[in-house]
């Protein structure tokens, strides 16, 4: 069973279905405040990074940082735990969707903190608040995922300072593929190319991932899954798992 995934691999079809949504970025810029220089660490192909300041980006997968568009801000090779910049360096920093993949948090946590002069954001998940067809229908994936993920409150207390956990609700459009994004497109998740930009996938062992789809497109095909959950689809947002962890300087 892989313990890690290979972004190298795994990474090739995130520019395409992980795209930020406007209403979360909205978000994330708010929290940042005033800065004008913003480090993003684990930027991936720079999602959330903001357009209106100076952006330096921190990801170590080639193949992430092929995708970033024209324009984006430049990235560096370096890894979150061990970041190759002074104390104080940058404004702020961002890191989204990307904590999960240190080893250990914590340690990246700790030097988000230490280059930053003002704020850090911090976008992640409380997966305990997912769905709760989620729960049953991706649960042998989410017995992967869960020690991945820090707690909130354990994410607060690495970064240290001011902190404050944000909640953000998921839009029923939400154009970033993750998926509680289709809390109530459930049939998005049958489509091979929207899982290719989920990490959790590639976690699996071989057969996990089939029997998980063949039973959500059994549920949807029967209506069993409009019958439990079928008014979801009614609604415009979801109240689930997105969390922003915000630490000012103490």
């Amino acid at each position: 069973m892989p313990d890690h995934v290979d972004y190298e691999q795994h990474g090739r079809t995130y520019a395409e279905h992980r795209r930020p949504d406007p209403r979360i970025a909205a978000r994330i810029l708010k929290e940042l405040g005033d800065a004008r220089t913003v480090l993003n660490v684990g930027a991936g192909t720079g999602s959330y990074e903001p357009e209106d300041r100076y952006v330096l980006a921190v990801e170590p997968s080639a193949t992430m940082r092929a995708q970033r568009p024209p324009g984006a801000a430049p990235a560096l090779d370096a890894r979150a735990e061990a970041l190759p910049f002074d104390d104080d360096s940058f404004d702020a920093a961002l890191a989204c969707v990307t904590i999960h993949h240190w080893s250990p948090p914590e340690a990246g946590l700790t030097e988000l903190r230490r280059v930053a002069r003002g704020p850090v954001v911090v976008f992640t998940f409380d997966l305990e608040h997912l769905p709760p067809w989620q729960h049953d229908y991706l649960a042998e994936g989410l017995a992967r995922e869960r020690p991945r993920f820090p707690d909130v409150e354990a994410i607060a207390d690495a970064l240290g300072g001011r902190t404050r956990i944000v909640r953000l609700n998921t839009p029923a459009d939400c154009t970033d593929g993750f998926f509680e994004a289709f809390w109530n497109r459930p049939e998005a998740l049958l489509d091979p190319a929207v899982r290719s930009a989920q990490s959790m996938w590639a976690l699996l062992d071989p057969g996990v991932e089939d029997r998980i789809v063949a039973r959500l497109a059994a549920a949807l095909e029967s209506g069993l899954w409009d019958g439990h959950h079928g008014q979801l689809r009614a609604l415009d947002r979801f109240d689930g798992s997105l969390r922003l962890v915000v630490s000012e300087p103490g």
